[in-house]
């Protein structure tokens, strides 16, 4: 399914919290070189908070900056997921966001956290080839990158991140997530700020999961710690090679 929009104009005021995060999307898209003149980019979206207020930073952006992009909003339906679609669709219609509309299937023995995600994965990067786009937007933000690094380090023993910017498929598309400076709970207020209609879904099976530990884990250390998140961030560029087990 595909829905096809115009052009409308972006009212939005840059101050307070839609300052903060505009620029701080706009520092990771500088930092990490992730928007280049006439990219197609196809942005994963599932109602929440962080892929819908990706959205609007893009529709925001677009029209404020010299680099001509387009992109195409992705929402991949699972059965066991309950999603409101039609607030998506509305959202996009009224943002002017082409979106296509996917579902992914599984039977009952399938289903688990990876095997979903590696599905519905898939279907991204198919969609984003069927539709020409050269790069994918996903709405990670600074709390689900330093979720990974944890989880990396507690249940793998390595020491690795969701990265703000990957090259897949010897170049051909490009992953990057314009998020990663942004926590999610200033998203929250961001999108309460603009009045973006995201829904709190949970998965069925995500209760429980390995990720929920950590978020526990990282909630409990910020009371002492309100950095946190960001120096967990920054660990990995801070690396003291002399007092590494090599």
């Amino acid at each position: 399914m595909a829905l096809e929009v115009k052009d409308k104009k972006d009212k939005i005021i840059l101050k307070g919290v839609v300052k903060y995060v505009y620029k701080n999307m706009g520092k990771a898209i500088l930092q990490y070189s992730m928007l280049e003149k006439n990219d197609k980019i196809l942005v994963g979206v599932s109602g929440g908070v962080d892929s819908l207020s990706l959205l609007k930073l893009f529709t925001m952006r677009r029209k404020r900056v010299p680099i001509k992009f387009d992109f195409i909003a992705c929402l991949v339906m699972a059965d066991f997921i309950k999603v409101n679609s039609t607030v998506i669709v509305n959202f996009c219609r009224e943002n002017d966001i082409p979106l296509v509309i996917k579902r992914v299937t599984f039977n009952d023995n399938d289903i688990n956290c990876f095997w979903c995600s590696w599905n519905r994965r898939k279907i991204i990067f198919e969609t984003a080839k069927e539709y020409g786009c050269n790069k994918i937007a996903l709405g990670h933000n600074l709390d689900d990158i330093t979720e990974t690094i944890l989880m990396n380090l507690f249940f793998f023993g390595e020491i690795s991140a969701m990265k703000p910017k990957i090259s897949l498929f010897n170049g051909r598309l490009m992953i990057i997530r314009p998020l990663t400076y942004i926590t999610k709970d200033v998203l929250y207020s961001f999108a309460k700020k603009i009045n973006i209609p995201f829904t709190d879904y949970k998965c069925l099976y995500g209760e429980g999961s390995r990720r929920e530990l950590v978020k526990g884990i990282i909630k409990t250390v910020e009371k002492d710690c309100p950095a946190v998140k960001k120096n967990i961030f920054n660990a990995l560029r801070k690396v003291k090679n002399n007092y590494l087990l090599t």
